[in-house]
């Protein structure tokens, strides 16, 4: 028997059902997808119009036209008013994009399961292993459980450290007219925070460009740990491209992040070896310079668990939020107030009180209008600006469908389900006319709910809002009592020797600010920034006096 030949009856029958069962299969999901619809009252979302519906090549292109054009996150706002809130494309898989409220609330919530992390696990591995932001299942609730108790009330009160690294930023701020990189020292600031929260050992970044000098191991941590985000960045972009480019760099910088981590685990996990009397021993190292007793979040994941990876990656996955968010946050707030001095002044007021000292943990509650600033940033400007899942099996959206989008929308299984907090955060129908503008005072009236999603929602909603929230309140409320900061007034403008500029990349805002004793105005530089900032000419945004603002945006 011959079965080289290509027209051989085995292989007409192998190919024939093949073919049936292919067909077979098809029409039973499209029956099941139909019988699911009909349940639902199901009606089709807008198509987002493709040339390209298979690759979705020519959406490729559209986005990487806005984003050397600076308009990216206006893009997307955009096509939200034109096809409505909730919209589907295809590339290469079924995608469905949405800012409505309801929909975000089940895709968070009320279906919590039917959704997954999809390619963040692949992509963000490599430098935070298996951890609270990149599991599912049982094993993120076992992170979830082990990492939550650590952000406590009573673990997240003690606001001591602030006071001391506020003033070494503040020192670090130059009076001679020279320019210096404010978010560089918020994320400077806020790693010394996370550093000393997490490992019980401040890595120093400030204290140590105070005194121009840098460890050589904790100095190759922070470049290794700038580098390995940029190589998630890259990672999420490509998809599953990425396996056909190897980034030797990238592996490099994962393993110095690591090396550091471990010996902090190390320490802590020979402490509890060794010791007959754990606790007792574990605590014994945990006080500050002055003497006082204080929580580290390292020893309490080493009294849950022996296992010196697990340990790891979960600290791994909360440094890279406990540092990246309250720097972003407090560099958009920063650039805000630069533009509204109304608003600085009001702020200043609230919190003259202080006399430079970070506020503690009480008075920081009693600080209305520091809340309602930090409130009215994170709207404006997320820090996660938009996010995704992947649905693991066949799903309903409550709203979206039919002519006028109020009809239920169905999820097929393998979709990716998109949701633009960005967006969201600038509906002119949960936030007033003014949405765009930023407005605190907004917060004396409103009480949104699943329309405002700063730290996420439902069962995945950020363990680590208190602690972001209360580290910016502490560090933003010092920082707005510091003598480098003068009070605008209806006068003229004499300018003063600070400058300052503020760098926020991937999504936000690059801004060049001048303080003047009797008036704030910002102004624009030709410089560009290279790798993944770019940067444009943005408005000229009259201020309260006429006179004429200028700042350029990042996206």
């Amino acid at each position: 028997m011959d079965f080289n030949k290509v027209d051989h009856p085995v292989f007409t029958i192998a190919t024939v059902i093949l073919f049936l069962w292919y067909t077979i299969t098809y029409l039973q999901r499209k029956w099941t997808h139909r019988r699911i619809m009909k349940a639902n009252n199901c009606q089709p979302p807008p198509f987002y119009p493709q040339k390209d519906p298979i690759f979705g090549l020519d959406i490729l292109f559209e986005q990487i036209r806005y984003v050397r054009k600076h308009k990216l996150l206006e893009r997307f706002s955009e096509r939200f008013k034109l096809y409505g809130n909730t919209y589907t494309q295809r590339r290469l898989t079924h995608y469905v994009i949405t800012r409505e409220p309801e929909n975000i609330k089940t895709i968070l919530s009320l279906r919590f399961k039917d959704y997954g992390l999809a390619g963040r696990i692949d992509a963000m591995g490599p430098l935070l292993g298996h951890g609270i932001f990149t599991s599912d299942g049982e094993h993120w609730a076992q992170s979830r459980a082990m990492v939550r108790p650590n952000f406590a009330k009573e673990q997240v009160a003690h606001l001591d450290i602030f006071e001391e690294l506020v003033n070494e930023m503040t020192t670090l701020i130059p009076t001679d007219g020279s320019t210096v990189d404010l978010q560089e020292l918020f994320f400077e600031l806020t790693i010394d925070s996370a550093t000393e929260f997490l490992f019980g050992h401040s890595v120093h970044s400030l204290k140590k460009r105070l005194a121009g000098t840098r460890d050589s191991t904790e100095q190759d941590f922070a470049g290794a740990f700038n580098y390995a985000q940029k190589a998630i960045a890259m990672n999420l972009r490509l998809g599953k491209l990425k396996y056909l480019l190897r980034d030797r760099k990238a592996e490099e910088s994962n393993r110095i992040c690591h090396k550091l981590v471990e010996q902090f685990v190390d320490s802590a996990l020979k402490v509890r070896e060794q010791s007959s009397n754990q606790k007792a021993s574990i605590e014994e190292d945990s006080h500050d310079a002055k003497g006082k007793k204080k929580y580290l979040f390292l020893h309490s994941l080493a009294q849950q668990t022996g296992d010196r990876r697990r340990i790891r990656d979960e600290l791994m996955n909360i440094l890279l939020a406990g540092r990246d968010t309250t720097a972003s946050l407090l560099s958009n707030l920063f650039f805000m107030l630069a533009k509204n001095p109304r608003i600085w002044n009001k702020l200043r007021e609230e919190v003259a009180f202080l006399e430079g000292r970070p506020p503690s943990y009480e008075q920081l509650r009693n600080l209305t209008y520091v809340k309602f600033c930090l409130n009215e940033s994170l709207r404006l400007h997320p820090v996660v600006q938009a996010n995704l899942r992947f649905a693991n099996t066949d799903t309903v959206l409550p709203r979206g469908g039919g002519p006028d989008g109020k009809s239920p929308v169905f999820v097929p299984k393998g979709s990716i389900v998109a949701y633009h907090v960005y967006a969201l955060h600038r509906r002119e129908e949960f936030f007033g006319p003014d949405a765009n503008d930023f407005r605190p005072e907004r917060w004396a009236e409103i009480r949104p709910g699943w329309e405002y999603l700063p730290f996420n929602g439902g069962p995945r909603i950020c363990v680590g809002q208190q602690y972001a929230l209360t580290e910016a309140g502490a560090v933003g409320g010092g920082v707005c009592t510091d003598r480098l900061f003068k009070e605008w007034d209806e006068g003229g403008i004499e300018m003063i020797p600070a400058c300052f500029c503020l760098n926020l990349m991937h999504g936000f805002v690059q801004f060049y600010i001048e303080l003047y004793q009797l008036g704030v105005a910002a102004s624009v530089t030709s410089e560009e920034k290279s790798g993944a900032s770019w940067s444009r000419d943005f408005v000229r945004v009259p201020d309260l006096e006429g006179r004429q603002v200028h700042a350029r945006e990042t996206l």
